[in-house]
């Protein structure tokens, strides 16, 4: 008999590629998930996945039992979704995703005023730069800067995060002060990959400062800072980051960097569960607490390093 478990090992692994990333969404070992594969290819007496230097990719047969097992899947989590949906209790599992910086300095320290309130809700905070799917029910709230590629999501701005440009004073003194009418040649670049949240910050670094180099990319915010304050090159980080750090200095520039939205995602078919509601309410409530730190003013203070100064 046909194990759907199975299935969505097959699905996993002919998503992602490759057994360690299938068993990393799958929170198992490799070995399971090859050993399921195995299962599944015995089972129906076809192969299903060819193993290129590529990754994992799916022969005729496996593309239409792909197809297949994603239709069971959808109606399954539709299921799923129905039931959980009418559940009254405050406890239970609720998965929140969101960058790392984010993770670490803003919903991870409210955390602890959440469980004090609500002993049963337990949290499980997944910090990924990649966009989770809520439909695939890969976690149940989502705390973005930029507008989802998903369908079926209930979006909400709940707050701003504003930029600034950053050096140390001592990489400044090494490389000369910033010209940004001659594109700040001779300087060195800290930029996030083209993916990342911050894509538009990156693109303003780039545009301001033309003719610098760009010579290290991330899709870590804090990999950034940490480059930064160690006399990496110049960034464009988050305000609540860069003036929090002490061997950074914001730069006076001639235009301020773009500001981000923090935007809150959920399901609509999950938005009501009243675990998933009050873990709603309890991030927006503690994002807009920070808004003083998140969008502070941008007045010209002495923290700022005027150009050629």
């Amino acid at each position: 008999m046909l194990d759907w478990d199975d299935l969505r090992f097959f699905l996993a692994l002919s998503r992602h590629g490759s057994l360690s990333a299938a068993a990393k969404v799958l929170h198992v070992s490799q070995s399971t998930v090859g050993r399921r594969l195995n299962s599944l290819e015995a089972t129906l007496a076809v192969r299903l996945l060819n193993r290129t230097p590529e990754g994992y990719v799916p022969t005729l047969a496996g593309e239409e039992v792909r197809r297949k097992a994603e239709s069971l899947e959808t109606e399954a989590l539709a299921l799923e979704r129905d039931v959980t949906g009418r559940d009254s209790h405050l406890r239970g599992l609720v998965r929140v995703t969101c960058a790392e910086t984010m993770a670490a300095h803003l919903l991870a320290p409210s955390f602890a005023g959440l469980h004090s309130r609500h002993p049963d809700i337990m949290i499980e905070l997944i910090p990924n730069p990649r966009e989770l799917s809520l439909a695939m029910r890969e976690a149940d709230i989502s705390v973005r800067m930029r507008q989802p590629e998903q369908n079926d999501l209930v979006v909400r701005r709940i707050g701003g995060i504003a930029f600034g440009l950053y050096a140390t004073s001592d990489y400044i003194k090494e490389r000369g002060d910033l010209n940004f009418d001659d594109g700040c040649p001779d300087h060195h670049l800290i930029t996030q990959m083209e993916d990342s949240q911050e894509m538009t910050q990156s693109a303003w670094l780039t545009e301001m400062a033309s003719r610098s180099r760009v010579v290290l990319q991330t899709s870590s915010h804090e990999a950034a800072v940490l480059a930064a304050a160690n006399g990496g090159g110049l960034a464009c980080l988050a305000r609540f980051r860069g003036d929090e750090e002490p061997r950074l200095v914001r730069m006076d520039v001639p235009t301020e960097p773009p500001s981000a939205d923090i935007l809150l995602l959920v399901h609509k078919d999950n938005r009501d569960t009243p675990r998933i509601r009050t873990v709603l309410t309890h991030i927006t409530e503690s994002i807009q607490a920070l808004d003083h730190l998140l969008q502070p003013p941008g007045a010209n203070d002495e923290e700022v390093r005027a150009v050629g100064a």
